[in-house]
């Protein structure tokens, strides 16, 4: 299936005035999420990183708080704000599945990503805002009443979600500004469909029980007679995947997703990376699970690292 027929599925958007975000998604092909040195990557990068915000509200889901950028020119972005200094490591008796998230791992996983020459992940970019005049004063519904005046005099807020989503754990201006990470929006799901698959090296995410993986030596040889890996490009991403997860030290890789309209003969997606680069000085060998076990690699991944 070609970029133009992925194209039809946004008929709706496809305009002489749209938007860099609008032309980026445009751009998605079966093999890629952006072509190499598309310039199409660095003006959306610079539009999240300097254009004005009009409006900020909470992302529903999920388990740390997260928020949606709506700017001047009608494109959004995903903010993740800065919640721990970057030299702030992983607690040692914190499980993966409790694991704070870090706003400069979404920045730094794109990059890698793109050397990498994967280019599976959506552009992520870093910035600076003024708690005030960027954040409280256009934010709105149930996400403004969790604004409040710190001790110190600082603007804080903590939104609403799963864990840590309280005044003890709020996001504080340093004196009035934060930073965080901004990452451009996959296409609309009502436009273009994506289909959630279980990572088969999942992790039990139970702080006794194993996974299965971690357990059976001829794991591998189940996971090659399941459809879509016992065919096909994606056994193979998936070790890509692992390549990527290892050298962040992300292991929190338990579902992933692709663009339905290019069926099983596509990329997987390389999505939510904010628990990477937690353990400054440990390699978890087990992120690589998959290529162990399978005695696998893409070539060009091989190729890659090698130089």
């Amino acid at each position: 299936m070609s970029t133009r027929e992925f194209s039809t599925a946004f008929d709706a958007v496809s305009k002489p005035n749209a938007t860099v975000l609008e032309q980026f998604q445009l751009s998605i092909s079966r093999m890629e999420m952006y072509k190499e040195d598309d310039p199409l990557v660095e003006r959306l990068l610079d539009n999240m990183a300097k254009n004005k915000i009009v409006h900020v509200s909470q992302k529903d889901g999920g388990t740390q708080i997260k928020l949606i950028i709506d700017y001047e020119n009608s494109e959004q972005a995903l903010f993740k704000p800065q919640r721990y200094p970057r030299d702030y490591q992983t607690l040692p008796n914190h499980f993966y599945f409790t694991d704070f998230e870090r706003h400069h791992s979404e920045i730094a996983s794109f990059h890698l990503d793109r050397l990498l020459g994967f280019r599976r992940a959506m552009p992520v970019v870093g910035r600076r805002l003024n708690m005030s005049t960027e954040l409280w004063e256009l934010a709105d519904g149930e996400l403004l009443k969790t604004f409040f005046v710190s001790p110190s005099s600082n603007i804080c807020f903590h939104g609403r979600c799963s864990y840590y989503c309280d005044t003890g754990h709020a996001i504080c201006g340093n004196p009035d500004t934060v930073e965080g990470s901004f990452a451009a929006f996959l296409p609309d799901k009502d436009a273009v469909p994506r289909k959630i698959w279980r990572h088969p090296w999942r992790r039990s995410y139970h702080k006794r029980k194993k996974a299965q993986w971690e357990t059976d030596s001829d794991y591998c040889n189940i996971v090659k007679e399941i459809p879509p890996y016992d065919e096909g490009r994606r056994l193979l991403d998936i070790m890509d995947m692992s390549v990527l997860d290892f050298l962040i030290g992300n292991m929190d890789r338990h579902h992933y997703e692709t663009f339905k309209v290019f069926d099983n003969n596509t990329f997987p997606i390389h999505l939510d990376h904010g628990r990477g680069f937690g353990r400054a000085f440990h390699d978890e060998i087990s992120i690589l699970a998959p290529i162990m076990q399978c005695c696998l690699i893409r070539q060009s991944t091989l190729q890659t690292l090698l130089r």
